[in-house]
């Protein structure tokens, strides 16, 4: 069975969250929500509060996809831990699939993975980041990084998952 992991700080936008939970879920795929605040209860950024299901030292082991939700606040919160940086780092260099949608792509154009390639994000959030090509579509995938939009596109993302 596969497994993913999808990271969850609090302001993380629900809908492109929980969507990728649900589907993936629904799809037989295992998908563990990751606390990367330090406590399970992650509250999103419209107030809808969700039980993690690990804090992120308490992964054991690695998966075949790392997740990332938008959400402002909660990609600020993603951008700035730093053992979730090295797990990414790590993820990419061993040719495994990373994702993010709405402002988390910024997370990883500020690692500097999205120089030679082509990405898509909240308008915006990828804006003064090293981007190769920019394209305004729902999904884009490009090698093992998948990017998407946001909340309006929540369910194309988690089905290209």
């Amino acid at each position: 069975m596969s497994q993913v992991y999808i990271f969850l700080a609090d302001g993380f936008e629900e809908l492109e969250g929980l969507t990728a939970v649900d589907l993936l879920r629904r799809a037989g795929i295992e998908i563990t929500m990751v606390s990367v605040t330090g406590k399970k209860p992650v509250t999103g950024s419209h107030g809808i509060t969700v039980e993690s299901d690990i804090l992120f030292e308490e992964i054991d082991g690695e998966a075949q996809m790392l997740v990332l939700p938008g959400g402002m606040q909660g990609t600020l919160a993603l951008r700035e831990h730093a053992g979730l940086a090295d797990m990414l780092k790590d993820y990419l260099a061993k040719g495994k699939w990373i994702a993010a949608i709405c402002a988390a792509p910024s997370v990883f154009a500020g690692l500097g993975f999205l120089k030679e390639k082509k990405a898509t994000s909240y308008p915006g959030a990828l804006q003064d980041l090293p981007v190769g090509e920019y394209l305004e579509e729902p999904v884009v995938k490009d090698g093992h990084i998948i990017t998407s939009r946001g909340v309006g596109t929540a369910i194309p993302f988690a089905l290209s998952l």
